[in-house]
């Protein structure tokens, strides 16, 4: 017999808060959520490398913290680099008998800016290095805390403060955001997974999956943003709903290379349901919304028949 959902939920989730209320984000934002739920997953015995982005903005302000984990603040773009050397640097440590040996998990963070673009070069290092440490990138589809600009995780069409309009350049061709976990599997990592803050326990499972992997592990959550989606702050969970059971975000994990989908049997809604509540995508024609459904439906069915059963 099954155990009812409430006290399987109650022995997975960590009822210690280690990213602690008080924090200066947005209402509404999923990105605070999906960090809470990570530092919940990871618990005490975690060393947390942040690139620069909207967590380190709003949750380090000098003299004030809400982290109850060892942090650092690092540059935009070598989030990888330092994560790796603090599991390098621990090893060496360890060896010398200067520290005691405990199971510790590296943690590198990032948004989607810190993670596809400028500090790619840096986690790539580190993923083919095969450090022992896990890497979060929360995607929430442009530089927002700069100002909302485009990044390579901006789905076409979508408006930002560099994309005014979503206005697609004539000739562009219409495809997706840069596949970024694909990236990650194509350096043959031991663990790769996709998550949403919208479903809070497969996020937790997932985290760790990633901190008992041994290896580098790679874990791309979308992260709903309210202020640079044009959506009502109460409608983030449901948005992240949406893109997971239109398509536009599969939740899938990669173990040594096989593939798994989280949900196999999910029947797919409209493309539209996620599309229409977002002012982002106001500039999309009839025309360029068909061929979004279209990209979506080629790339989700790519997906399936990577799987395994």
């Amino acid at each position: 017999m099954m155990e009812p959902l409430n006290v399987y939920a109650s022995r997975l989730v960590n009822e210690k808060e280690f990213f602690t209320p008080g924090h200066k984000s947005c209402q509404g934002c999923a990105e605070a959520l999906a960090v809470r739920l990570v530092a919940k997953a990871l618990g005490e015995n975690v060393v947390v490398a942040a690139a620069t982005g909207c967590m380190e903005v709003v949750s380090s302000a000098y003299p004030h913290t809400s982290w109850d984990v060892p942090w650092i603040h690092v540059a935009f773009e070598n989030a990888g680099a330092v994560a790796s050397g603090l599991e390098a640097g621990f090893k060496a440590l360890v060896r010398k008998g200067k520290l005691p040996e405990k199971e510790t998990v590296f943690l590198g963070m990032g948004g989607d800016g810190a993670t596809l673009d400028i500090g790619f070069q840096a986690l790539s290092g580190a993923m083919e290095r095969g450090h022992d440490m896990v890497y979060v990138c929360y995607d929430n589809e442009a530089y927002m805390n700069t100002g909302i600009q485009r990044s390579s995780a901006t789905p076409v069409g979508a408006t930002t403060t560099t994309t005014p309009g979503g206005k697609i350049n004539p000739g562009e061709e219409f495809s997706g955001k840069k596949d970024m976990p694909k990236i990650m599997v194509a350096h043959n990592i031991p663990y790769v997974a996709t998550a949403c803050a919208s479903y809070p326990l497969d996020l937790i499972e997932k985290v760790k999956r990633a901190a008992a992997t041994k290896g580098p592990a790679y874990v791309h959550i979308l992260s709903v943003c309210p202020t640079g989606w044009r959506i009502a702050s109460e409608k983030a969970i449901w948005i992240g709903r949406l893109a997971v059971e239109t398509g536009v975000f599969p939740l899938y994990e990669v173990i040594n290379g096989r593939y798994k989908m989280t949900y196999p049997d999910l029947e797919l809604r409209p493309v539209e349901e996620y599309l229409k509540p977002q002012g982002r995508f106001r500039g999309l024609s009839p025309v360029q919304r068909e061929e979004f459904q279209k990209t979506v439906t080629a790339e989700y069915e790519r997906l399936k028949k990577r799987t395994v059963l």
